[in-house]
């Protein structure tokens, strides 16, 4: 090749990298949140405050991973952020992720400050079909109870149970009426098409590599 074509040619093959689609959804914001959620689940399984949600998560169906928590991002005057669902399928292997928002017009505190990450578990097929559907109202489709703290009779009924840290601290959180839905262009952002939770849980009809650290964080803690 001439050495005037090679500078043309060199900028076309860039451009077309760029623009493909395969360089388009390698990483974005559901990416993002995915490693961040290895990075919470770490930090909540390795924590001594979190020996209960360590010793019991090979009991849970499922596991809901909130990295970030923040004052006025779902509701005005409330508080929201985003998080990743994945189901525990029977030999404990675990699904890929399905993304969800969570919002709610206040967030109890059992012991004050700000919560920064939460982890809940679903310990009912009950909880994990209602995610699989439509909105989520905690306290009213599904019932929720703070963990480790008061685990009396009304956390083992529960078919939720909310962890909270805030600044690497544990925190009692109550999520009464808080909301939790799907959000679809983030699942299909991350999977490269329109794909619904069941789909990702159940039908098992995607893929990404991607998820596979947190499955294997997750699948190593129910051994």
């Amino acid at each position: 090749m001439r050495p005037s074509l090679k500078i043309p040619v060199i900028i076309l093959f860039l451009l077309c990298l760029l623009f493909s689609p395969a360089w388009g959804k390698k990483y974005g914001p559901p990416h993002e949140l995915v490693d961040k959620a290895t990075i919470t689940m770490r930090r909540f399984l390795t924590d001594e405050q979190m020996s209960w949600l360590r010793e019991h998560l090979k009991e849970a169906k499922g596991v809901i991973i909130v990295p970030q928590l923040i004052k006025g991002a779902f509701f005005i005057g409330g508080s929201g952020g985003s998080g990743v669902l994945l189901a525990r399928y029977p030999g404990n292997d675990w699904s890929y992720p399905a993304f969800y928002t969570i919002g709610s017009v206040s967030f109890g505190l059992q012991f004050g400050g700000e919560v920064s990450e939460i982890v809940l578990l679903i310990m009912t097929q009950k909880g994990i079909d209602a995610f699989l559907s439509t909105a989520v109202k905690l306290g009213g489709d599904l019932s929720v109870a703070a963990g480790p703290i008061g685990m009396g009779a009304k956390a083992q009924l529960a078919d939720i149970l909310a962890f909270g840290r805030s600044k690497g601290a544990f925190i009692g959180i109550s999520l009464e009426g808080a909301i939790i839905k799907p959000r679809d262009s983030w699942n299909r952002l991350y999977y490269g098409k329109p794909v619904r939770p069941v789909d990702i849980i159940y039908g098992r009809l995607v893929k990404n590599p991607h998820a596979d650290p947190l499955r294997e964080l997750l699948k190593k803690y129910c051994q």
